[in-house]
């Protein structure tokens, strides 16, 4: 049997050295320069976003063992089959956000363009809390892992996990970080010795093993079946809560936009992450919980003491050793991505003293708080691993909701008209927004500490958003810019016609004019989506916030009613095609606009559409 296991494990190994050695030979693998600009490849941001993922394997099986017990194996493949389906929306996001002409940032960005400063520094907080905890989290269970054979006090682990912090925090002060061709080198290795830990845990197996997995599927569906729909729907909401941060970082390769060409390179991205860690995942968490290690006596070390027990002293050491440089990593980037999203809120908002730099380009005064936060956490929480779970998974619910009820929005709002080319179902996307707000209200009853944790993030970022963001708003310059109605007003006095005609357009909507005295063309735009441009002197451009689109129209035309009562005006209004159900505010707006002549007896209205002529 031993001899079988040798020779199978070697032509894995080979097979795995065949597959590395080819891609190290390719050209541009990583990165590549082009128009002006080093670009990173989807296959570098998806490994970066693999590296943060991989490390919730050394602790998301337990702390869903923990919680549901056996039904964790089955709940762990089902959430990361609702994760791929939540990672299409992000392909989507990224796409819309690029149309917009913003990279990067995920769910502060996009939450930024559809619900506005103020609410942003929501989720603000919730990826701030999402970073600190995975910081505090991986930083533990580095050293749960790493020191898993060795006997340490409680102040002698606290002593290791504050060296951790303070060393990662002074090698980003230093400008010292992790690259591309770096963390494929780590990954490189990871791959080996994880893929070798899954071949040996499979090949270790036994039908009890199979008999298990069997009876956590039947349980959970049993469940289902048997009770109403209610204790169904509570049931599965408890189940994803305990497994979602098996799937923990899976927002950074949205938020790191701005390093690729193009929203495309998103989505092979995410599909790598699909084939690899989406089914690395749920696949070894399932050969580790059904065998016969005793879960509930290495919640902390449960991978480690598993390669022990299936590879020998040797091998539990190696995936010990590998665990903690991969947890560490997850630190590292923590405070890289930190400090870039508070580099970012801090250029949009002016304050430009929390990111002044040391002579080593690095943001000292962010990483130093950040380090000082994490000490903090982790002695307040006394590097428990179950409390900081708990934690985490209340920020990353909640990031993960935002982004779902803000595409939405945007979609109510919006449509499918910006980016036809990837579109995703809008009642899928409301299932997977409410399965997530779900599990959010339901963990944040549950789980005290993480909500008072994320509710003071929060409480504090909205206090310097609604103090400060009105302020400080780059929709100003935006506002700035805009027309006056009374500008339009002149220039149609001032026309010879008595006819004139007055089109809507959308902000965004092409075309050539000539600046003919006898139309007027209005585009209403929202500051944050940037004024449009001038395409002639009939063009104005007016600005709303606060209000309905509906409301801005009418608005224009109590004005062009009161003061041109000797002109004879026709309003002109875009036929809406496109679908009620896809986006339902065109059902409202075509409510209201109907009843615009009941409001405005003296102007004439026309809804229209002009097809292309076929020649």
């Amino acid at each position: 049997m031993l001899t079988n296991q040798f020779f199978l494990t070697l032509i894995l190994n080979f097979v795995l050295l065949g597959i590395f050695g080819y891609l190290f030979t390719r050209k541009n693998l990583l990165a590549y320069f082009s128009d002006g600009k080093w670009w990173l490849t989807w296959l570098s941001i998806g490994i970066i976003t693999l590296m943060d993922e991989l490390t919730s394997i050394f602790y998301a099986p337990s702390e869903a063992f923990r919680s549901i017990g056996m039904n964790a194996i089955a709940f762990l493949i089902l959430t990361s089959i609702l994760i791929r389906f939540l990672s299409q929306r992000m392909i989507e996001i990224a796409q819309i956000l690029e149309a917009n002409g913003i990279r990067g940032g995920g769910v502060y960005s996009f939450s930024y363009l559809v619900l506005g400063p103020s609410i942003s520094f929501i989720a603000v907080a919730s990826i701030v809390v999402d970073y600190v905890l995975t910081a505090c989290l991986s930083t533990v269970s580095a050293v749960e892992n790493g020191m898993a054979f060795f006997s340490l006090s409680g102040s002698a682990k606290f002593a290791f996990e504050v060296a951790i912090v303070w060393l990662i925090a002074g090698l980003n002060i230093l400008g010292i970080k992790e690259n591309a061709k770096f963390t494929f080198g780590i990954f490189f290795v990871a791959a080996i010795i994880l893929l070798n830990l899954l071949f040996a845990g499979i090949y270790h197996s036994n039908l009890s093993s199979v008999e298990t997995i069997g009876e956590s599927f039947s349980d959970v569906g049993s469940t289902l079946v048997t009770g109403n729909w209610f204790n169904g729907y509570f049931f599965v909401i408890v189940g994803v809560s305990s497994c979602i941060l098996a799937y923990s970082g899976i927002e950074s390769v949205v938020q790191t936009a701005s390093l690729v060409k193009s929203w495309k390179e998103i989505r092979k991205a995410y599909t790598f992450l699909a084939l690899t860690v989406g089914l690395f995942t749920p696949v070894l968490a399932a050969v580790v919980l059904s065998s016969n290690i005793n879960v509930s006596h290495h919640e902390t070390d449960l991978i480690t003491q598993f390669a022990k027990l299936i590879g020998g002293v040797p091998f539990g050491y190696i995936v010990g050793i590998l665990a903690s440089v991969l947890l560490m990593m997850a630190v590292n980037t923590a405070y890289v991505a930190s400090s870039e999203l508070m580099e970012r809120v801090a250029h949009h908002y002016g304050f430009h003293w929390i990111i002044k730099t040391n002579k080593q380009q690095s943001l000292y005064r962010i990483h130093i708080g950040n380090a000082l936060f994490y000490t903090g956490i982790i002695y307040l929480t006394g590097g428990n691993q179950m409390m900081l779970a708990e934690m985490y998974a209340i920020g990353l619910l909640a990031s993960f909701s935002i982004n779902m009820g803000s595409l939405l929005l945007y979609r109510y709002r919006i449509g499918t008209k910006e980016s036809m080319e990837y579109n995703t179902s809008r009642i899928g996307t409301f299932v997977i927004f409410l399965i997530m707000a779900s599990c959010f209200l339901y963990l944040g009853y549950h789980k005290p500490y993480g909500t008072l944790m994320w509710s003071a993030v929060t409480a504090i970022f909205l206090f310097i958003g609604l103090r400060y963001a009105e302020k400080r708003a780059p929709e100003k310059k935006e506002i700035q810019q805009t027309d006056s109605p009374m500008q339009m007003i002149f220039y149609i006095i001032e026309s010879e016609t008595d006819d004139v005609h007055i089109y809507f357009r959308r902000p965004k909507e092409d075309g050539k004019q000539a600046a003919d005295p006898s139309k007027v063309y209005i585009s209403l735009y929202h500051p944050r989506q940037g004024i449009p441009v001038k395409m002639a002197q009939n063009h104005f451009r007016f600005a709303y916030q606060r209000q309905s689109l509906f409301q801005a129209i009418t608005e224009i035309l109590y004005t062009i009613e009161y003061e041109l009562p000797h002109k004879k005006i026709t309003i002109h209004l875009g036929w809406p095609t496109s679908s009620w159900l896809d986006r339902l505010s065109t059902g409202v707006m075509v409510f209201s606009v109907i009843h615009l002549p009941k409001y405005f007896t003296r102007l004439n209205f026309a809804i229209e559409y002009f097809g292309t002529m076929k020649k």
